[in-house]
């Protein structure tokens, strides 16, 4: 598993948010078609939340990934044009990888997986996940938003 330690803000924004709107747990977890104790899970900081549920949840509740990761102070959510696509994804993230003059298996030794799974990620055939993403985007400096292609 990843070395690096996973970030719980993001679930106590993403709790906030949901009690500021008004919006219980059973209502959010039917919006976006999970189980309200996964929702718990995720908010309570029991369990990492997958990048498709994530996506979802910020959308449901309109806010952007790097606000809801507390990246960001500022919420610069824009209505999703696509789903997330994987290829894309892949592209943004070997477009970091290069600008940094990293090989894959430096960046997959810096994030705490293989070099196996990042070719995966690059060539577009796994969803990169969110952890990993956090990491990537902690550790250079980039957009949640800009890796998962919510923003340009």
């Amino acid at each position: 598993m990843a070395s690096f330690k996973y970030n719980f803000e993001m679930n106590n924004r993403i709790k906030e948010i949901r009690i500021e709107k008004g919006i219980s747990q059973k209502m959010l977890a039917n919006a976006v078609n999970i189980k309200v104790p996964n929702l718990s899970k995720y908010e309570n900081l029991k369990e990492c939340i997958p990048i498709i549920n994530f996506n979802n949840i910020c959308n449901y509740l309109e806010i952007s990934f790097d606000y809801a990761l507390c990246l960001s102070n500022i919420n610069n959510f824009k209505k999703p044009k696509r789903e997330l696509d994987k290829k894309l994804i892949g592209e943004r993230l070997k477009s970091i990888r290069n600008k940094n003059n990293l090989y894959q298996e430096t960046l997959a030794m810096e994030i705490g997986t293989s070099k196996s799974l990042i070719c995966e990620y690059e060539k577009g055939k796994k969803l990169l996940s969110l952890p990993y993403a956090y990491a990537i985007c902690k550790k250079y400096d980039v957009s949640v938003d800009y890796i998962y292609c919510k923003v340009d």
